[in-house]
């Protein structure tokens, strides 16, 4: 089975070449983002491979399912790029990568929060050029602070683990609250409220249209001033523009980024040799209290291996008749 992997980095092809190979999958590995102007690229191949920054809206959809496509198989958990109905309609397939290692997005979570309470990043520059001052570089303990983690499925139940293990008093917002995290002592309160009794704020539900902009202006002016925010989970959850106005007013304190909404032509490629275009997140970069990693929450070890040996898996079982692991629209 003739199978495309778009947007296929380095670290894509040699997980996927480690994992036990499925008899008559045939891998072809594609650095291009999948979009309207690469879809030809997929032409013979049953199987498209696609990642969380790959276009799979409706005209993409129909040019590959012109050319022979029947699957689309996500090497996510993520689906919010997918036009399910375009899908449905086109007789497409879809199937994703449900869970891989929530450790690895925790763990990043935990890295950011610990990166700029403590002001690594400046501290790094600093030492390398020479300066070995302290001033500007004090932070707080973690002992005691409250934490506030909304969407608590797996990922955001290992992020609260990880803080329990802190000391942090631990609250939550999920609309299906996890006893796994109220074990953990964790209060579950409405967003409002978390969001006004939390120091550390930590995002990690899904995107889609009740979710979407969930932090703006409003929910912003409920916070406590100088409070954390951390997003790990999907750059729409966040209205950027406002996240900029509260770094400004000094409403938010500290902000770490792992996703962006527009990041769909930006992350995963090196333009380090070029102007960057988009004035929003090249004004976000300029705050010495913001750091913003590109996508790679997800990048241990581990969770490759596992996201490779699940999307082979989930060919696998579509090419026996038996498929796992479906999407499905409304």
């Amino acid at each position: 089975m003739r199978t495309i992997l778009f947007s296929s980095q380095t670290y894509d092809r040699d997980s996927f070449l480690a994992a036990e190979q499925p008899a008559g999958i045939e891998l072809h590995f594609q650095a291009a983002r999948l979009s309207l102007d690469t879809a030809a690229l997929a032409e013979h191949h049953e199987v498209v491979c696609a990642f969380i920054n790959d276009d799979l809206g409706a005209p993409v959809l129909e040019r590959l399912a012109a050319g022979g496509t029947r699957l689309i198989a996500l090497r996510s958990a993520g689906y919010n790029h997918v036009d399910l109905a375009a899908a449905k309609r086109l007789g497409l397939m879809i199937v994703r990568v449900p869970a891989y290692s929530p450790h690895a997005v925790a763990e990043h979570a935990v890295a950011l929060i610990l990166a700029l309470n403590r002001r690594l990043h400046r501290a790094y520059n600093r030492t390398r050029e020479g300066d070995f001052s302290l001033h500007g570089l004090t932070g707080f303990d973690l002992v005691g602070k409250t934490v506030g983690v909304v969407g608590t499925g797996q990922i955001g139940a290992t992020f609260a683990k990880i803080m329990n293990g802190f000391g942090c008093q631990l609250l939550a917002y999920d609309p299906f609250p996890n006893p796994q995290v109220e074990a953990l002592g964790a209060r579950y309160l409405s967003l409002p409220q978390l969001l006004a009794e939390s120091q550390i704020i930590s995002l990690h539900c899904p995107l889609n249209e009740q979710s979407k902009h969930l932090i703006n202006h409003e929910s912003l002016a409920h916070m406590q001033p100088g409070a954390m925010l951390i997003n790990t989970g999907r750059g729409g959850l966040v209205d950027t523009p406002a996240l900029i106005d509260a770094l400004k007013e000094g409403q938010l304190g500290y902000l770490g980024l792992d996703v962006y909404e527009e990041e769909a032509q930006l992350f995963f490629e090196d333009r380090s040799d070029m102007p960057l275009q988009d004035d929003v997140l090249a004004r976000l970069l300029t705050f010495p209290n913001v750091i913003v990693t590109a996508h790679q929450a997800f990048l241990t070890h581990e969770a490759l291996g596992a996201i490779a040996a699940t999307t082979l898996h989930n060919i696998a079982a579509w090419m026996a008749g038996t498929p796992e692991n479906r999407v499905e629209g409304d």
